[in-house]
């Protein structure tokens, strides 16, 4: 395979710092209380990985953590920004709700009109469910996100909306068995056992030419990653990602989440695209 010429466009990304980072309860199959948190270790993998995206060219804003909300490192869920749009998280798990406030006082203390600023009806988990391609909306359910808030996305952004349904525990958001890797030309990666079979004829069709993930690389979480259209930053732990992406052109970039994995998370849940 010829490599497709890869380019990055500048991109601004919306993080919180894991000042407060812990795991005392469990709501996905990677959280386990009995395990501790090194919190020092945690917060210099995030600021790693904030650096590594300036030092991209890419623009990173900050959310100021909350020591009530140990989650909000997550800033992936806490909504979706499309065509300068902001459609609030509504989350499934009490432990997280107080989330969702706190992400639409930052966007309308940040220039967002307030007709551009939505606090949704359905409970939705921000971009942990809803990936954005050139094309489409793919929105994730199954776990977390109701079907009713793919609906609610396609009448707020103006964009058909693509309903998945996940299947596999280990994955329950769509950012974790899912990866945008080129917003222009609708290219993706995935995990296809994470879907329902319904569901990955769905991604057959409409990206037959998508890099699928093997097992042991969706359970290193090697689809939680971010891309630029050049540089994809993904858990350095899924090596068998990294040459099918350079074979497509793309450069792969290792990053090391060891301790956020603990919460169930890693490069994409650390990271909201405020896309204009």
């Amino acid at each position: 395979m010829r490599p497709t010429p890869r380019t990055s466009s500048p991109r601004r990304y919306l993080m919180c710092p894991p000042a407060h980072f812990t795991v005392t309860y469990s709501i996905n199959p990677w959280m386990d209380p009995t395990k501790p948190v090194d919190l020092p270790l945690a917060l210099a993998q995030w600021e790693d990985l904030r650096d590594r995206y300036r030092a991209l060219g890419h623009t990173v804003e900050l959310l100021t953590p909350d020591p009530a909300l140990p989650d909000m490192v997550f800033a992936a869920n806490g909504a979706t920004v499309v065509d300068g749009r902001v459609l609030g998280a509504r989350f499934a798990h009490p432990e997280r709700a107080d989330e969702a406030a706190a992400h639409l006082s930052w966007f309308r203390g940040n220039g967002w009109p307030d007709d551009a600023v939505r606090a949704p009806e359905h409970v939705n988990e921000g971009e942990g469910d809803f990936a954005v391609t050139a094309s489409w909306i793919l929105a994730g359910h199954g776990f977390r996100s109701s079907p009713l808030s793919h609906g609610e996305a396609q009448e707020f952004f103006g964009r058909p909306v693509i309903t998945l349904e996940l299947v596999d525990p280990r994955y329950y958001h769509l950012d974790t068995a899912l990866c945008v890797l080129d917003d222009v030309r609708d290219e993706v990666m995935y995990y296809p056992g994470a879907f329902s079979p319904g569901s990955r004829a769905v991604l057959e069709r409409l990206f037959p030419d998508a890099l699928t993930a093997t097992e042991e690389d969706a359970a290193a979480l090697g689809l939680n990653a971010v891309s630029d259209g050049l540089h994809v930053l993904l858990p350095q732990a899924a090596v068998g990602l990294f040459e099918p992406l350079r074979r497509r052109g793309f450069e792969p970039l290792g990053m090391d989440l060891s301790e956020l994995l603990k919460g169930g998370g890693s490069v994409k849940c650390c990271t909201q695209e405020l896309r204009p």
